[in-house]
C-alpha cells in the first residue's frame, strides 16, 4: 500500500479526507483554458485509478471564468469552484483552496495550461519516496529572457536565505501531503515561498523537473512589481520563520555590529581627547554616536519581538462571493 493510500485509509473517518487527490487551480481571467485543463486532470487521475476533485478558485476574474466553472461543475461532480468578489492574489486563492479540499494529496497548478497535468503521476511517485512536498522545476521555461534571468537570481538568493536549495521556488505545479496544506499559512504574496515555509516548519521538501508549455490563451497577469514584492516577502519569510524562535538573535546581531563600529569610533575620539588634543564636531564622530543609538534601537526591537514572538500573523482574509 502506498503512502497516499495509507493516508486515505487512515484519515477517511476523522480527518475530512474524501478522495485520493485534490487539485487547486487559482484562476484569474482564464475562462478559455479551463475546459481543457479539467479534461487533462481527469485523464491524469484515471491513469492511476484515483478518486479526485478539482477546486477552481476564481480570483475576481472579469471574464467568464466562474460561468465556465459552473458549467464544468454541472458536467462533472468532481469540479467545484469558489469566486472572490475582487482580485486578492494567488496566496489568497491557494489558502481558500487548501481550506476546502478533501484529498489525501493536494496538487496545485496554474490555470493557463503552462503546467501539464500529465506530470501528476510523477509528482505522486516522488511523494511516495517519503517527501511531504514536491515542487516542480521548469528546466526549460517558455518565458521571456528577462523573466528567465530574473527568476534565476531570485531562486539563487531565496535558496541561500532559507537554507533550501531549489531551482524553481515559484513553479505553480506542486504536490503536497494534506498535513502541509493544513500547516502552512499564506498571506500577502507568500505563495512564492510555500516550499521554504514548509521546509522551515520541518517538512521534507524536494523538486522534480517538469514540462513547461508556452501560454496558449490570454497573456501573463504578472508585472514588474512582483520582483520587488518577492524580495520583500523573502525578508518576511527569513525573519518570521527562520528567526522566529529568537528575534533578539536577529536584531541583536545587527545591534552588536552597530555598537562595535560606533563604539570603536567613539573610543578613538575619547582617547584623542584624553591625550590632550582638542575636539571639534566631525562627521566621523557624529557617525559613531548615530551607530550607538541605532545599536540600542535594534536591541530594543529584539526585546519587544521576544515578547510577541508567540503571536503568528493570520492567514489572508477572503470573502467567497459564489460557490459551486
Amino acid at each position: 500500500m502506498s503512502a497516499r493510500e495509507r493516508e486515505t485509509a487512515d484519515g477517511a473517518a476523522g480527518d475530512g479526507i474524501t478522495c485520493d487527490l485534490s487539485v487547486v487551480v487559482p484562476a484569474y481571467n482564464e475562462a478559455e483554458s479551463l475546459p481543457e485543463l479539467v479534461e487533462r486532470i481527469a485523464a491524469a487521475a484515471a491513469s492511476r485509478n484515483l478518486s479526485w476533485e478539482v477546486w477552481i478558485i476564481d480570483d475576481g476574474s472579469t471574464d467568464d471564468t466562474f460561468a465556465v466553472t459552473e458549467r464544468l461543475a454541472r458536467e462533472r461532480p468532481q469540479v467545484h469552484g469558489l469566486s472572490f468578489g475582487r482580485n486578492l492574489g494567488k496566496a489568497a486563492a491557494l489558502s481558500a483552496g487548501f481550506h476546502e479540499v478533501g484529498g489525501a494529496v493536494v496538487i496545485t497548478m496554474d490555470a493557463d495550461l503552462q503546467d501539464d497535468p500529465a506530470e501528476i503521476p510523477a509528482l505522486l511517485d516522488r511523494l511516495d519516496e517519503g517527501f511531504d512536498l514536491v515542487s516542480g522545476w521548469k528546466q526549460k521555461r517558455r518565458d521571456s529572457l528577462v523573466k528567465n534571468q530574473t527568476s534565476k537570481v531570485f531562486n539563487w538568493f531565496a535558496g541561500r536565505m532559507c537554507g533550501l536549495r531549489l531551482h524553481d521556488f515559484n513553479c505553480g505545479l506542486k504536490a503536497y501531503r494534506r498535513e502541509v496544506t493544513r500547516r502552512v499559512r499564506l498571506y500577502g504574496e507568500m505563495h512564492r515561498y510555500v516550499p521554504a515555509l514548509a521546509h522551515l516548519d520541518g517538512f521534507r521538501v524536494t523538486e522534480l523537473p517538469v514540462r513547461h508549455a508556452a501560454r496558449k490563451y490570454g497573456r501573463t497577469k504578472y508585472g514588474m512589481a512582483r520582483f520587488v514584492n518577492g524580495f520583500l516577502d523573502l525578508l518576511t519569510v527569513y525573519f518570521l520563520h527562520a528567526k522566529r524562535t529568537s528575534p533578539l538573535h536577529f536584531f541583536g546581531r545587527m545591534g552588536l555590529a552597530c555598537l562595535a563600529v560606533g563604539g570603536g569610533i567613539s573610543l578613538y575620539f575619547l582617547i584623542w581627547w584624553l591625550t590632550g588634543h582638542g575636539l571639534r564636531v566631525r562627521p566621523t564622530m557624529v557617525l559613531g554616536l548615530v551607530l550607538i543609538v541605532m545599536a540600542l534601537q535594534f536591541v530594543s526591537l529584539g526585546l519587544i519581538a521576544e515578547m510577541i514572538v508567540a503571536g503568528r500573523r493570520p492567514e489572508t482574509e477572503y470573502r467567497v462571493n459564489r460557490r459551486v
